[in-house]
This record gives structure tokens, C-alpha cells and sequence, in this order.
């Protein structure tokens, strides 16, 4: 055992990265292991090697994809190394993960687009200057066709058959192509070549994440240790964080719209977010907790803390107090804000509302334009409008206003 060869102090390292890694964590196949592969690295002052595999299918990062940044954070903080590995070649196929049919492969351009949006986000989490980036088409575009079978002979088709989504697919009829299993064995031969130690992902990746330890044990390589994170939910507080159900909170997003959006955050999944996302100690959030418990403190209180919280990490302490104080004259004081964005309207003085929306880039699209009118979220002056081919009349200094976090004032040329 190497953890007879450590001294105390290096023994208490141990526990104490070890305490902290468990932070958060839905599952780790299996501790024992991870406790080991530490007290090698500490005791060999090797770091560990950290990986995340990411398949660039959406750009836009958003805090749901934090929650396993902010762990990678932790390893890097404590000198391991973090590998982040681009999924150029497995992304022209798509992970099935969780998909009814089979993905639509992205083109070169768009991997190329969506990986360097990656880098650009995630510099606000980790030091990209100490991360290592891989992309698996250096090794996977160079394989023989006899390499893809012998690969392909160290899994069974019933071990693929595992996956809940190939089976739920298989019990109602629809069609699974062949280059779809090969997406999790790639992925698997991914630690392989990067003799991973730890892989991090959400827990919808778990079957993708042991992949690694399976082809790494039949490549004779020591096997990486899965750590699976819970999946944030996102503001409606039911479905996963997703921008494809407008339920989350962008980290590139401003800092007044991400103040907003966190407000809006159910009140029980404070603690899961506070857990997750920031940097607060356990003792903090469970200090928390117990005020929620013996009520002294407001939930309203509370979630404007963890809002001004998550601003302060995506944007800096003045954008979070601005953000804050714009929140209470609207939400609180009923007034509009101060910095009102104005924009000079060039276009007809008639059009339908869904239009206008698109127009003056409130809303992206004329879909999410109806669906926000028939909510109810949509005013022009104040008055609330829900029939979305209703015809606007254009003045000087309307006000269009989307939910309490949107608004624009149009200005006529003279």
C-alpha cells in the first residue's frame, strides 16, 4: 500500500484533497482508488492527470456545464494536470447519449467554431495557460481499418447494449446505425491515449466514462477512476440545464440578465446550487441551510446573496452590485431601470409584434417570440400583449419590455 510509505503530513494532504474532491459528487467508481492514485501522486510528487471530454455541439457555455468546471478548478488549484479533450473526430458522429435518434455529424467549420468558443468561456473558470488541450481526430484519423476492428474486438455488443438509450430505441423500433456504438469506444480509446487517471463528467455520461476504464484494462494501463456529477437542474427547476429549453443561465450572458434569471431559481434547489456552482465551503452552505430551517433568513434574501454570488464569478463585484441594485428598482420599487438601452428604429412604423421582437433583438426568434406572447411576458408600454400578429404602431420613446429583465426604448429619426 502506498500510503504506508507517506509521513502524516503527506497523509493529511491525502484526506484533504480526497475531502474536497467528494464535494458535490453523485458518484465515485471507486474511491478506494482514487484515495490511492493520490497518495502515489503525493507521494511521487507526480500530479494526476484530469480529463474532460467535451463533443462541441454547444457553443455557448452555461452554469450547468460549470458544475464539472468548477471540480476540474479543484484538481488544477491542487497542481494536477487538467485534459481537455475536444471530440473533433467523434463529434462528425454525435454521442447518442440520451437520443432518441441518431445525432446530425457536424462539419469540420463547425467543431473548429464550437471548440475555440469553449476556450474562450471556460478561461473564466480554469487557467488555460496550464491546461492541456487534446483533439481526438490526431489519433483516431490515423487508425487502419484493421486497428478499428481489433479495437472493436475488446467490447461485446451486450456490454454496448447497456446503455439505457440503446435500449429504450431498441424496445420501440428505431433504427440504432452501426457508427453509432462506436462513438463510447472511442471515447473509451481516448483515455487510452491520454493515460488518464480521473475523467470527470455529469452522470448521463456514466456509461461513456467507464468506457475509459474498460479499454484502458485491456490495454494493460492502469484504469481511471470515474467521478460523475449531479446534473443541474435549470430554472424551471424539473428539466436538465439546457439552452435548447431556455431554462438556464449563460455565462457570457449580462450581468443585469444573469442577476435576473438567478432570482427565478426554485427556492429548493438553492442549496444544490450553491453546492455546485460556487466556491462557498460546506460549513457556509450548511450555515445557510439552518437559517432557511429556523427562518432567519428570507429565501428572498438568500437567492438575492446567491445571484450576486454568481455575477461577482462571471462578471466582477461592481457588475454584481449594479446588477443587484437595478433588480430592486425594478422587481422591488416597480420603476424602469436607469441605463435603459435605446435603440433608433429605421424600419416600418407598422409591424406585427412577433416581428418587432426579432427586430430590435430582444427575443432570437420568431418562435420564442410567440411562445413569450401567449405567456404573457410581452408589454409595449406598459400594457401586457397577447395576440402575436397584433399590429404595432411605432412611436417615439415606446417602450417594449420582455418578463421584468428585457426592455428597449425605440427612438424615431426625426
Amino acid at each position: 500500500m502506498v500510503k504506508e510509505k507517506l509521513s502524516s503530513k503527506q497523509l493529511n494532504e491525502v484526506q484533504r484533497q480526497l475531502k474536497l474532491y467528494k464535494q458535490g459528487v453523485q458518484e465515485i467508481i471507486p474511491t478506494e482508488e482514487l484515495e490511492e492514485k493520490l497518495a502515489k501522486s503525493i507521494l511521487l510528487n507526480k500530479p494526476l492527470k484530469i480529463k474532460l471530454g467535451l463533443d462541441p455541439s454547444a457553443p455557448d457555455v452555461h452554469l450547468g456545464h460549470t458544475v464539472v468546471l468548477k471540480k476540474l478548478k479543484q484538481f488544477q488549484d491542487n497542481g494536477h494536470t487538467i485534459q481537455l479533450l475536444i471530440g473533433d473526430f467523434t463529434g462528425k458522429i454525435g454521442d447518442p447519449t440520451g437520443k432518441a435518434i441518431a445525432r446530425k455529424p457536424l462539419t469540420d467549420e463547425e467543431v473548429k467554431h464550437n471548440a475555440q468558443t469553449y476556450f474562450e468561456q471556460f478561461g473564466k473558470v480554469l487557467d488555460m495557460e496550464k491546461v492541456e488541450l487534446h483533439y481526438n481526430s490526431t489519433w483516431l484519423s490515423q487508425l487502419k481499418f484493421d486497428d478499428v476492428i481489433q479495437l472493436a474486438g475488446k467490447i461485446t455488443i451486450a456490454r454496448l447494449m447497456e446503455r439505457d438509450d440503446f435500449e429504450e430505441r431498441i424496445a420501440y423500433g428505431k433504427p440504432i446505425s452501426l457508427h453509432e456504438f462506436f462513438y463510447p469506444v472511442m471515447q473509451g480509446y481516448d483515455s487510452v491515449v491520454l493515460e488518464c487517471d480521473i475523467e470527470l463528467g455529469g452522470t448521463d455520461q456514466h456509461f461513456n466514462v467507464l468506457m475509459g476504464r474498460h479499454f484502458q484494462e485491456k490495454f494493460g494501463k492502469p484504469k481511471q477512476i470515474a467521478l460523475l456529477m449531479p446534473l443541474l437542474e435549470g430554472l424551471d427547476g424539473v428539466e436538465k440545464m439546457s439552452k435548447s429549453k431556455n431554462n438556464y443561465i449563460g455565462i457570457n450572458e449580462p450581468a443585469n440578465e444573469m442577476y435576473g434569471k438567478a432570482m427565478s431559481i426554485p427556492d429548493e434547489l438553492m442549496k444544490k446550487y450553491f453546492t455546485l456552482i460556487t466556491t462557498l465551503t460546506p460549513e457556509e452552505i450548511t450555515e445557510i441551510e439552518e437559517g432557511l430551517d429556523k427562518k432567519t433568513l428570507h429565501p428572498r434574501d438568500v437567492k438575492m446573496q446567491l445571484a450576486k454570488r454568481i455575477v461577482q464569478m462571471y462578471h466582477d463585484e461592481e457588475a454584481a452590485e449594479k446588477a443587484e441594485q437595478q433588480f430592486i428598482t425594478i422587481f422591488q420599487k416597480g420603476a424602469l431601470p436607469e441605463d435603459l438601452p435605446t435603440m433608433t428604429w429605421s424600419g416600418p412604423t407598422s409591424i406585427t409584434l412577433v416581428q418587432l421582437l426579432v427586430d430590435t433583438g430582444l427575443l432570437s426568434s420568431k418562435s420564442e417570440a410567440k411562445r413569450m406572447i401567449v405567456g404573457g411576458a410581452i408589454r409595449i408600454e406598459g400594457e401586457k400583449i397577447t395576440a402575436d400578429m397584433e399590429t404595432i404602431a411605432i412611436k417615439h420613446n415606446m417602450i417594449v419590455s420582455v418578463g421584468k429583465r428585457k426592455f428597449m426604448k425605440l427612438l424615431l429619426k426625426n
